[in-house]
């Protein structure tokens, strides 16, 4: 069994001026993780209204296609035109660990 998190530090538009419009960008992402079948919440940056953590979780039986998975997550916070994603940190661990 192998796990593996990611955790994104995303920049939210100059807009994003209340808690309500931070929502309003974040909720449409969280959503759209979560088709991927992985765990995700916003895990950090909750008072601050221009920027979030988003924390993905996944676990596999194989090691590629967690790689795989953590790889289609990042692609997507990455592809979305209203956020600059600024910074990715993933940790992977096996059956040894």
């Amino acid at each position: 069994m192998y796990t593996g998190t990611a955790l994104f530090d995303v920049l939210l538009p100059d807009d994003s001026n209340s808690l309500k419009a931070k929502r309003a960008y974040v909720r449409p992402v969280v959503a759209a993780l979560r088709k991927l079948d992985v765990a995700v919440a916003e895990v950090g940056d909750q008072e601050l209204h221009r920027r979030s953590q988003l924390g993905v979780a996944a676990v596999s039986g194989d090691s590629g296609h967690l790689t795989e998975v953590l790889d289609a997550c990042e692609r997507l916070v990455a592809g979305r035109p209203e956020l600059e994603l600024l910074s990715v940190r993933r940790r992977r661990y096996g059956a040894d660990d």
